[in-house]
């Protein structure tokens, strides 16, 4: 299924949950907030949320400075 991942097409197996995304791109413990056609998805919900094909996705990461 095909999934936009900030901006980029990307093709992942059927049945996937956002955590195991996270994990398949590396990026698991970097991503602070995430949200699935515009609407955030709690941290605590990611092991159990399935994605679907077309979904689009941005993920953020908190940048601290000044």
């Amino acid at each position: 299924m095909k999934i936009v991942v900030n901006g980029e097409e990307r093709e992942f197996n059927e049945n996937i949950t956002l955590q195991e995304l996270l994990k398949a791109l590396s990026l698991e413990g970097k991503v602070m907030a995430a949200a699935v056609n515009m609407n955030i998805v709690k941290q605590d919900t990611w092991e159990n949320y399935n994605l679907q094909d077309g979904d689009k996705l941005e993920l953020l990461d908190f940048v601290g400075g000044g």
